[in-house]
């Protein structure tokens, strides 16, 4: 018995390592909820580049000169239903850089690169994601590639200014970020009306939703209608000549301003709350439904002055507030630590992807079983999904009650989890005011 044991440990140690060696972003765990899986379509992939003319130039910008004007480029990792022809194989390889710029890390996922588009007699819905400071546009794939394979174009951005490679002064990020998130919907619009592109005629722009993590948090919750306080615009930080005015709630142009094909958004350690970018009164601006993912022990967003309060006074909005508790700023988004830093001295580097409390799959799975609740039931209509966000605000104070496999009626434990899994979690709603 002693020994069949040891057999068994040893063979999930040696099946964690080949997970762990090849940097899966796919990894679905034995225990992760249900809406963890992946869906039903196969996954292409691609890589465009974007070009924006004549943007304020904000790092070459000097207090009381004339604003300086470039052309702002953007790479953009699009992943979208595939289908695949006879020779084609899930399993793509992406080389990305790190937050330790002398380590490369090689992901491998599901997608196929350059594959035909699935065809559909609805249009998918289309997501944005929008990564930290720094970041790039492969820190949260795993929720892209596992989005795409239930039926959306997931459009993830290298924000320029922002990455991994090219983190410059803070004021660009300010500015640039709910711009960017804009410019890139402007832009998988204009493909899916081209003929000729690999995404024509099968985007609904008109039904976007965007994932914005720390700074891309801060940027989605401008697009929804959180307008800076005065304070933010006037910061040293922010950019030259108040130009940041144009995302002010004071700026009566702001509230003009709001996108229409932007219906929810979902913020994961949205960053700026505790430093007075927003006021209270600031956020009542937000009036689409939102969905805000938080760790109580975040060392950089904050937690109860930041996520939480924002989620809290953000009153105009149908809102769910999911927290891990006691995690860090690394909750749910970042992809598990690459491998390559296992032999690596950067202790800063790898805690960028990881956390002391949680471990990085479950807390992907988790992310991504609830991100598909959400978007499922706003912006696809699957009213079914509403029974995996009406659910206790702790799990664990309800009842687990399975016969065959099929909940009784006394069963109260959140749908889709099994049983203790809801374990360090807590989900709460508020509704809209109006």
């Amino acid at each position: 018995m002693i020994k069949a044991c040891h057999l068994f440990l040893a063979l999930l140690a040696a099946s964690s390592g080949a997970f762990a060696a090849d940097n899966r972003i796919d990894i679905v765990r034995f225990d992760a909820p249900e809406l963890a899986a992946f869906g039903r379509f196969d996954i292409g992939v691609r890589t465009i580049d974007i070009s924006l003319s004549d943007r304020p130039d904000i790092l070459n910008t000097e207090q009381g000169a004339n604003t300086a004007i470039y052309d702002r480029g953007l790479r953009v990792e699009v992943w979208y239903p595939a289908a695949l022809g006879p020779d084609q194989e899930p399993g793509e390889s992406y080389t990305t850089a790190t937050r330790n710029l002398s380590i490369n890390a090689t992901l491998k996922g599901r997608a196929v690169r350059d594959a035909k588009a699935a065809a559909s007699p609805a249009k998918y819905p289309l997501l944005i994601i929008s990564h930290g400071y720094p970041g790039n546009r492969y820190l949260m794939s795993h929720v892209g590639e596992n989005l795409a394979s239930k039926g959306y174009v997931v459009a993830s951005i290298d924000h320029r200014d922002s990455t991994y490679h090219d983190q410059q002064a803070i004021a660009s990020t300010l500015y640039n970020r709910p711009l960017d998130q804009l410019a890139v919907i402007d832009e998988i619009e204009r493909r899916s009306a081209s003929e000729n592109d690999f995404l024509s005629g099968i985007v609904d722009t008109q039904s976007t939703g965007v994932i914005g993590y720390s700074m891309g948090g801060y940027g989605l919750a401008i697009n929804l209608g959180g307008g800076l306080s005065e304070s933010a615009v006037t910061s040293p930080f922010a950019p030259a000549n108040q130009l940041a005015a144009v995302h002010a709630a004071s700026n009566p142009e702001f509230a003009e301003s709001r996108d229409p094909r932007i219906k929810a958004g979902f913020l994961i350690a949205p960053w700026g709350m505790e430093h007075d970018v927003w006021k209270a009164d600031d956020l009542g601006g937000i009036r689409k439904p939102t969905f805000w993912l938080a760790g109580s022990a975040d060392e950089t967003a904050g937690y109860e002055l930041g996520p939480r309060a924002m989620f809290e006074e953000a009153v105009n909005s149908d809102r769910y507030l999911l927290t891990y508790l006691n995690a860090g700023h690394s909750a749910g988004a970042p992809i598990p630590m690459p491998v390559e830093f296992d032999d690596s001295e950067d202790k800063q580097g790898a805690n960028h992807y990881t956390d002391p409390v949680w471990d990085s799959v479950r807390m992907n799975n988790v992310m991504n079983h609830f991100v598909t609740a959400f978007f499922d039931l706003y912006l696809k209509g699957d009213a079914s999904r509403q029974d995996y966000l009406s659910i206790l605000p702790n799990a664990e104070s309800g009842v687990f009650d399975l016969q065959d496999g099929v909940p009784t009626d006394a069963h109260t434990y959140w749908k889709g989890f099994p049983q203790y899994t809801g374990r360090g979690l807590m989900l709460e709603h508020l509704p809209a005011a109006q």
